[in-house]
């Protein structure tokens, strides 16, 4: 069933309330997710991408039911990944010779990922527009890198409508669509971690893209992104957000990140946790056990720490493995304007300590000297350290 967003725009996406990850298992969703496709049906009838590949025929079947698809003068494909794009097949089963606007790396990605069929892609680039009646037009705008090399966006004048693809969106279920129907603190505790773990990799990019887009003086209404609650309440708020996200963000929190084998390295973790509280009350601590903790939600609170300090003991001359890979991941969104310190306990080689250090330089973190490497079981001796740990990360 479709949904109106303004005039003669309707939504014809996907809610799914029962998602639990995206992106393999590599995204956690725990308040279900959309797949947002437009309709615009002004003199020219357009619709705006299509949902995820299992739901394709059933995208199909609705559509049916809200436009004959032979109506459809064009087909936008702002990204080509196939939570977008997954429904083209279905559809151009339907209406082969539909034209298909997108960037020139679009048709690559969809043609490497559903083989080349004939379709009638139309390639266009920044500022390229297309009529689409009654004094209106659609606007393209490249988005590369935001976050794949062929994304773009799409804006609709008079209605003033920005489709602005994987940007502004969040990974959660609005079955309003509307940003004013949402519960609030949801909403943009999604969209921080849809903005973490996504697109904080692209922030030098999205900051020019956000100048640029400034530059061209438009408009906006609506924000439409391609996941989650589409923004018309004070639309800009999220765009406001996204500016200040991109420059290195940071609040007054330090987190606290390991794992532990037989419990001396989590002591450590809760004694540096209190020292922080007696040395800087208003500082928000977090400590997550890794092992335990879902990934995304930790590295959103890293995203808005102005420091970390991670724990493992030493096992096979390394770090647990379940550190590793969390810093793996630390190393791929790429944080930056952050200290990091390091910490945990050994019964004979004792390697972990180093090596969270050199992980966490590489991963672009400023690494205090200061450390705590206990030997079987965390002393006094080892607890005395942690002042000074505590002192030089909250103050540099």
């Amino acid at each position: 069933m479709k949904k109106n967003v303004k005039n003669n725009v309707s939504w014809v996406g996907y809610i799914d309330w029962e998602l639990e990850s995206f992106h393999g298992d590599d995204y956690s969703i725990f308040n279900g997710s959309s797949q947002n496709a437009y309709l615009i049906e002004e003199e020219k009838k357009v619709l705006i991408d299509t949902i995820w590949t299992p739901h394709r025929f059933d995208f199909v079947e609705n559509l049916k039911k809200e436009i004959d698809l032979k109506k459809i003068d064009f087909i936008i494909a702002n990204h080509g990944e196939c939570d977008h794009s997954g429904s083209l097949t279905a559809l151009m089963e339907e209406i082969p010779d539909t034209p298909i606007y997108c960037t020139a790396q679009c048709v690559k990605s969809i043609e490497g990922q559903y083989g080349k069929r004939g379709w009638n892609f139309n390639v266009v680039k920044t500022g390229d527009s297309v009529e689409i009646g009654n004094g209106k037009k659609l606007v393209f705008v490249e988005m590369k890198m935001l976050h794949w090399p062929d994304s773009m966006a799409t804006y609709m004048t008079g209605d003033n409508i920005l489709f602005s693809n994987d940007a502004f969106g969040q990974h959660f279920a609005v079955e309003e669509l509307f940003n004013d129907k949402a519960d609030q603190c949801l909403l943009y505790k999604e969209a921080l971690k849809y903005f973490t773990n996504i697109l904080n990799p692209f922030a030098p990019i999205l900051s020019k893209k956000l100048e640029e887009i400034a530059s061209m003086n438009l408009t906006f209404d609506i924000i439409a992104p391609s996941h989650g609650a589409i923004w018309r309440k004070d639309p800009l708020q999220i765009v406001e957000k996204y500016a200040t996200w991109a420059k290195a963000y940071q609040e007054d929190q330090i987190t606290i990140a390991y794992d532990t084998m037989w419990e001396g390295t989590a002591k450590i973790a809760h004694r540096i946790a209190e020292e922080i509280h007696r040395q800087s009350p208003d500082t928000v601590v977090k400590v997550f056990n890794i092992a335990k903790s879902d990934k995304n939600e930790v590295m959103t609170e890293v995203f808005k720490s102005k420091a970390i300090v991670v724990g493992s003991p030493t096992v096979s001359n390394s770090i647990l493995s379940s550190v590793a890979g969390w810093i793996e991941f630390l190393k791929q969104l790429k944080f930056k304007n952050k200290r990091a310190a390091a910490f945990g306990c050994y019964g004979w080689s004792g390697e972990s300590v180093k090596l969270l250090k050199e992980k966490l330089a590489d991963a672009g973190f400023e690494v205090i000297e200061n450390s705590i490497r206990s030997l079987w079981t965390p002393t006094e001796d080892d607890y005395a350290e942690v002042t000074a740990l505590v002192e030089k990360l909250c103050k540099g």
